[in-house]
C-alpha cells in the first residue's frame, strides 16, 4: 500500500481510478474500511494531546517527520471509515515536499463523491486534518 507515486497529483488521480471501479457507495465504504485496516501500526506513546487532530468526532492523531524536502506524516483514528480517509490522505500528501503539501487541494474527495457521502461531523473531521497537515508544511516551511 505504501506506495510513493511520482507527485500528489498522480496519486489524486490513481484514488479516483480505484475509486470508479465500485459501482456503489456500500462498496466504497467498504474499500475505505479495508484501506484504513492497512494503516502502518501507530506507536500507542504517538496518541498525545499534542498530536490530536481537534474538530473530528472520532479520535485521530496525526504525527509529522521529515524537514521541508520531504515531510511524512503518521496517523490514525479509532474509525474504521476514518482511518480509510486517513490512508488516502496519506497517499496525496506523506512523504511530499512542504512546497507540494501547501500548494495540493484535496480534489480527491469532490472526484470521489466523498463530499456527497460524509457525515457533516466526518466532512469537518476530514477538514480539520488537512488543516492540521497543512500547518505542520507551512511550519516546515516558515
Amino acid at each position: 500500500m505504501n506506495v510513493t507515486t511520482n507527485s500528489a497529483a498522480q496519486a489524486q488521480r490513481d484514488i479516483a481510478e480505484e475509486f470508479a471501479f465500485f459501482g456503489d457507495w456500500t462498496e466504497r465504504y467498504q474499500y475505505l474500511i479495508d484501506l484504513g485496516k492497512q494503516l502502518p501500526a501507530f506507536p500507542e506513546a504517538d496518541k498525545t494531546e499534542a498530536h490530536r487532530v481537534h474538530g473530528c468526532q472520532s479520535m485521530v492523531w496525526l504525527v509529522p517527520s521529515g524537514d521541508a524536502s520531504k515531510m511524512h506524516f503518521e496517523a490514525i483514528s479509532d474509525s474504521a471509515i476514518v482511518s480509510g480517509l486517513i490512508a488516502l490522505v496519506l497517499r496525496v500528501y506523506s512523504d511530499r515536499s512542504a512546497q507540494e503539501i501547501v500548494a495540493t487541494e484535496p480534489a480527491f474527495i469532490g472526484e470521489i463523491g466523498l463530499a456527497k457521502h460524509l457525515s457533516p461531523t466526518r466532512s469537518n473531521g476530514l477538514a480539520a486534518m488537512l488543516v492540521k497537515l497543512k500547518g505542520y508544511a507551512a511550519q516546515a516551511l516558515a
